[in-house]
């Protein structure tokens, strides 16, 4: 079976961190969103890995280069037309699918995919308010329709970014017929359009639903999702002598942490440093100095500087933040 992971998005509700890198390698709970990703794949046979990439996808190829062995390309989307776009660039593709979007994590029964079934599948997560999401609407356990944010809640489905296909060649295919006819939702090829064309031809699609979904996509929800992930198993941290460390965080090997208050719910990266400061439900990134401060509820960039503050931060790579 091939994944493909559809990375090329601009990440502009991370801002100012996507400015300096994509969205997918924004850590969270000590590894890159892509890393969380990929790891969690690990258990299908993958026969290819296959990365579309755009802003900044040199840093994405390197990544992944430099930390799997998996058989990989990397496919450049040089103009943002949409997912359905992004999947044709590989439209030579034959055989089983796996499409992944790559700014959210999800769990589900991912082992039943090596079985490869001869249906098409949508991993939805049940919602309270759909309005916000593209929905499935079921019939006798196939999925009939795909809307995208209804104005109505014909459906508590929502669909979280994960699709598998039987037959590549079919979505292929439609996705085609869809460019060609110029159906667009918003001025961009979507996916639903395609997977709905191909329901239409009578192919069977049914809804599996995730156990977990969580979105990496804004500050708040990239915060939410490190509160997750360590209450989940990412929880790690050495002893600190001249430290208070509240469980659960992620502190790297390499952070120094001395005169702190740290946690809960703190992911604090590689060289970082943290002194005469309380931190808590904050994510702080690579080489980062935090001194003299209370952080709470704050993402902080790699190398940044922050020294003499209380606040909620959004601090991008290499700044200084400085109160006197």
């Amino acid at each position: 079976m091939r994944v493909m992971i559809l990375t090329a998005g601009l990440g502009t509700r991370l801002r100012p961190h996507t400015f300096v890198r994509p969205k997918p390698l924004v850590s969270v709970a000590g590894k890159t969103v892509l890393a969380h990703i990929i790891d969690y794949l690990a258990p299908l046979q993958i026969d290819e890995l296959i990365c579309v990439v755009g802003y900044l996808g040199n840093q994405i190829e390197e990544f992944m280069r430099a930390n799997y062995t998996y058989p990989m390309r990397f496919l450049e989307q040089k103009v943002m037309r949409g997912q359905a776009d992004a999947i044709a660039l590989a439209r030579e593709l034959t055989g089983p699918l796996l499409v992944v979007f790559g700014d959210g994590l999800l769990e589900f029964d991912i082992e039943q995919l090596n079985q490869h079934p001869n249906y098409g599948i949508i991993y939805c997560k049940e919602v309270d308010d759909p309005r916000r999401f593209g929905v499935v609407v079921v019939e006798q356990g196939r999925i009939v329709r795909l809307v995208e944010k209804p104005s109505e809640p014909i459906s508590n489905l929502a669909v979280a970014g994960i699709y598998y296909v039987p037959e590549a060649a079919r979505l292929m295919s439609a996705i085609d017929y869809i460019m060609q006819n110029n159906i667009q939702t918003k001025g961009e090829f979507y996916l639903a359009d395609a997977l709905q064309v191909m329901i239409d031809r009578g192919e069977e699609l049914r809804a599996e639903t995730v156990r977990t979904w969580y979105d990496c996509g804004t500050i708040e929800a990239l915060l939410d999702t490190n509160r997750y992930l360590l209450d989940h198993g990412h929880n790690q941290a050495a002893e600190y002598p001249n430290a208070v460390i509240v469980p659960p965080v992620n502190i790297a090997p390499t952070a120094v942490i001395e005169h702190a208050v740290i946690g809960p719910y703190v992911s604090i990266a590689d060289g970082a440093v943290v002194r005469h400061a309380i931190v808590r439900d904050s994510i702080i990134n690579a080489g980062a100095q935090i001194q003299s401060v209370i952080l709470n509820r704050s993402l902080i960039g790699d190398r940044a500087s922050v020294n003499g503050v209380s606040q909620e931060l959004n601090v991008g790579d290499l700044s200084d933040i400085r109160f006197r």
